[in-house]
């Protein structure tokens, strides 16, 4: 039986634990593009310390549809992500972006960031030097962060670095996630516009990276590829134990490409599916 006290980082999970008993969640179930999705909007601080999530907008996608290779899922899953990404009104009219792309790619689970950033359509460049040709492109520029123990930067100073200089109206930060549920491991999308703290997850926290830190409003996206061991027992041993699925790497891959095509589809309105397969293969 799962202990429903397991570390995680989804928003919606942590408020099934409290059903209708905190006034400061709202919760809504949605259907968008053939897909399920739900918002779990944070309103006051009481309801924010209780699920330990700031006060914001929680948008969870669920793709157990694509996990299972169904007929059209990946298009639906990529079409919904775009569409809850543009329910951000600082996305949606966002002139330019910045993807940041966390996490290290030598180590599996925590690939999602960077494996994410070889499916994005960048454009800044193109942009300043081709203006007329790329019109109809929005200016999209990526930086992979890397981590701590391999770059010897916080991912937080190193982004506000790159802000910066390239000064973008956002930022999208891409990262891997810890659940509490299995049934949620790599099932599931969270978006949200309050921000990141890398490592949170597996209790490793670093800097946040919000709009305090950055200086511009910054939109998180992750999807949960490790489940606190504590969810299957109480036992000393697994305090600090994560366990992943045994087909992770397909996982992670599967889930970054789908990430990648809904950012692409929500940054740059009027590609479709086809139009990105031709610019990023």
């Amino acid at each position: 039986m799962q202990n429903s006290f397991a570390r995680t980082d989804l928003a919606r999970e942590a408020s099934l634990r409290y059903g209708d008993k905190l006034k400061g969640l709202i919760t809504e179930e949605l259907i968008i593009s053939n897909c399920r999705a739900s918002r779990v909007a944070v309103t006051d601080s009481e309801a924010a310390s209780a699920i330990g999530k700031p006060i914001g907008e929680y948008y969870t996608l669920e793709m157990a549809d694509y996990v299972r290779r169904q007929e059209n899922s990946f298009s639906d899953c990529a079409s919904a992500l775009a569409e809850l990404l543009n329910k951000l009104p600082f996305i949606n009219s966002a002139d330019s972006v910045l993807v940041a792309c966390l996490g290290n790619k030598a180590v599996t689970p925590d690939a999602i960031g960077p494996d994410t950033a070889d499916s994005l359509i960048v454009t800044r460049h193109l942009k300043s030097s081709l203006p007329d040709q790329f019109q109809a492109f929005s200016s999209v520029s990526v930086f992979r962060t890397g981590v701590l123990g391999t770059t010897g930067i916080e991912s937080a100073d190193g982004l506000k670095a790159i802000c910066d200089l390239v000064r973008p109206a956002c930022v999208i930060a891409v990262d891997a996630l810890a659940s509490g549920e299995l049934s949620r491991l790599c099932r599931n999308v969270q978006i949200c516009d309050t921000g990141i703290s890398p490592g949170s997850g597996v209790g490793n926290n670093r800097a946040a990276l919000n709009k305090e830190t950055l200086g511009v409003p910054v939109c998180a996206i992750g999807v949960p590829t490790v489940i606190d061991a504590a969810a299957f027992t109480d036992a000393d041993e697994a305090k600090g134990l994560f366990v992943t699925p045994r087909n992770i790497d397909e996982l992670v891959r599967s889930s970054a490409k789908l990430i990648a095509y809904g950012i692409n589809l929500a940054l740059h309105k009027g590609l479709t599916i086809e139009d990105i397969d031709m610019l990023v293969e």
